[in-house]
């Protein structure tokens, strides 16, 4: 059974309104996608969020409420999401499996557990792998998926619709180039990420014998760098990385050319600093010459991931008293925004609109901390004017936007009527 994108192969077995065996699918024709379009705007869209998005501020009394140029579903997210429900639509009779959370946004992975699209993985699973039959569709997040859950997943004869971004797979290509010229990969992201799994089973390559190490700070890519100039403990080495790298790793062996990758969603400003780190540390080990044949770097940071932090890079060019991150809390690229806004003012990540529970009480997400936790703002609650900023990773829907933006105006004593006559 190929693996495909916008298009699947019918398996074996067919209902009623599903093509016969070999017929290819299309699961986004223009009927099933009208169908498609208006489920998604009804779940996802604002009206609201499009009009403020275009004006960038708008001011109510004593508030002003700022909105990044960039923020929300990028086209990646909106492509997987439409498969899913396309697929839902195709096939209405077949069971349907998600490998995992097809994004991390809590919103729109329950949205699709209500169109009894089940769970393959993880503690809550509806099935495993081996449950399997030639009826059975299998979505693959945008996150993609792990060679070896596609290898068994193919095996069992499913219909698979593959939603993985375009971005991951580039990602994929280079890594694979990585393993088949002997250089190992680098890939600066969180080891049990989704993505950087799925990268990962990729990096040893074709025939198995390529190498890779996930390096996530800064503090450990000093440590990397040191060790590749004077050597060092290997067994301290193997237990700080343990769980992020290739079977068979000997820092003493695979640290000698490198490659470097990253998982998509990373901060770019360290990404570009881990690299320039490592092709430093290679240089001052076997010269400039040299060491220059002994690293490669190609910049795989996402398009939308990067135009999201410099949109927010942006608005904190203009003075604001809090910002509000709204997102899944383990999306990555949502926590890099925090992280950016951190950096100037006062920032909170929050899942959705509930978090402001009060004036002067958000309920937040401590990228320190790896905690939520409830914070006090006495500025909220002011009379003064406040000037709050809002922004949001590339898996938040609109309508979680909508909804904060609504609360943030609520809380200040504004009314709906109010936000709808300003627009």
């Amino acid at each position: 059974m190929s693996e495909i994108q916008d298009t699947t192969q019918a398996g074996q077995s067919q209902p009623s309104n599903v093509p016969t065996k070999k017929k290819r699918v299309n699961v986004r024709t223009p009927d099933v996608m009208v169908k498609v379009q208006a489920e998604v705007e009804q779940h996802y869209r604002s009206n609201i969020v499009e009009k403020l998005r275009a004006r960038g501020v708008i001011t109510i009394g004593n508030t002003t409420l700022r909105l990044a140029q960039q923020f929300g579903f990028c086209y990646g997210v909106e492509r997987a999401i439409d498969l899913a429900y396309a697929a839902r639509r195709v096939f209405e009779d077949r069971n349907i499996y998600l490998i995992g959370e097809i994004i991390h946004n809590p919103e729109v992975n329950r949205q699709l557990k209500e169109m009894n699209i089940k769970n393959l993985i993880g503690p809550d699973r509806d099935a495993s792998v081996d449950d399997l039959t030639e009826d059975d569709v299998v979505i693959v997040p945008a996150f993609g998926a792990m060679t070896e859950m596609m290898d068994a997943i193919k095996e069992r004869g499913v219909t698979i619709i593959d939603t993985t971004c375009g971005d991951v797979m580039s990602v994929w290509r280079r890594v694979k180039s990585y393993a088949k010229e002997g250089l190992t990969s680098i890939i600066h992201g969180k080891s049990e990420h989704e993505e950087t799994l799925a990268t990962s089973s990729r990096a040893i390559g074709v025939s198995g014998s390529g190498h890779y190490l996930v390096i996530l700070t800064l503090e450990d890519t000093d440590y990397v760098c040191e060790y590749i100039r004077n050597g060092g403990d290997k067994s301290d080495f193997l237990k700080r990385f343990e769980g992020a790298y290739s079977p068979g790793f000997d820092p003493d062996i695979h640290l000698d050319q490198l490659g470097v990758a990253n998982q998509t969603t990373m901060l770019k400003s360290e990404t570009e600093e881990l690299q320039r780190r490592l092709a430093q540390a290679i240089k001052d080990r076997d010269g400039d010459e040299v060491g220059e044949k002994k690293f490669k770097f190609f910049d795989t940071i996402c398009g939308a991931t990067q135009e999201r932090q410099d949109a927010l890079f942006e608005m904190l060019r203009h003075p604001m008293d809090m910002l509000l991150v709204v997102g899944g809390y383990n999306s990555s690229n949502t926590g890099h925004l925090v992280e950016i806004g951190e950096r100037s003012l006062p920032s909170f990540f929050i899942r959705t609109a509930s978090c402001l529970e009060t004036l002067d009480q958000i309920l937040h997400f401590d990228l320190h901390s790896q905690e939520e936790k409830r914070s006090y703002v006495e500025k909220f609650k002011s009379e003064e004017h406040v000037t709050i900023g809002i922004t949001a990773g590339a898996s938040c829907p609109n309508n979680l936007i909508e909804d904060t933006i609504v609360r943030v105006f609520e809380l200040r004593g504004i009314s709906m009527e109010q936000i709808l006559g300003s627009e």
